[in-house]
């Protein structure tokens, strides 16, 4: 999903009616998922919450600067990889549960990174 992120960022795929915002935080350039008319449907508001519209933005702001403005595909699955690298693996036992899951935005939630 990151990847399919950069590649809009970049402009290196079809639009994909997700907006990006240069901001001056180390975080780097922010997406920004379509806002949800809370007049549809629940089923329709459901849908677009577990929709690439919504996660892929997600994820994009957990990875850092460094991720983000990379200038090639190499350079870019090197600093994801290098990156990901360094989240750990809960449970790092097997059927040892924890309090959190395992997800990129749970362990930004716990890092303090924000996103909008």
């Amino acid at each position: 999903m990151i990847i399919q992120m950069w590649k809009a960022y970049k402009k290196l795929s079809p639009d994909i009616g997700i907006d990006f915002k240069e901001s001056g935080s180390r975080q780097g350039p922010r997406a920004e998922w379509p806002s949800l008319n809370h007049k549809a449907q629940r089923s329709i508001a459901l849908l677009l919450v577990g929709s690439f519209s919504v996660w892929g933005p997600t994820l994009w702001n957990t990875v850092p600067a460094e991720v983000k403005l990379s200038s090639t595909m190499e350079t870019l699955r090197a600093n994801l990889g290098q990156h990901l690298a360094g989240i750990p693996d809960w449970p790092p036992t097997t059927n040892y549960s924890i309090e959190h899951n395992n997800s990129l935005s749970e362990w930004a939630k716990r890092r303090g990174v924000q996103w909008s």
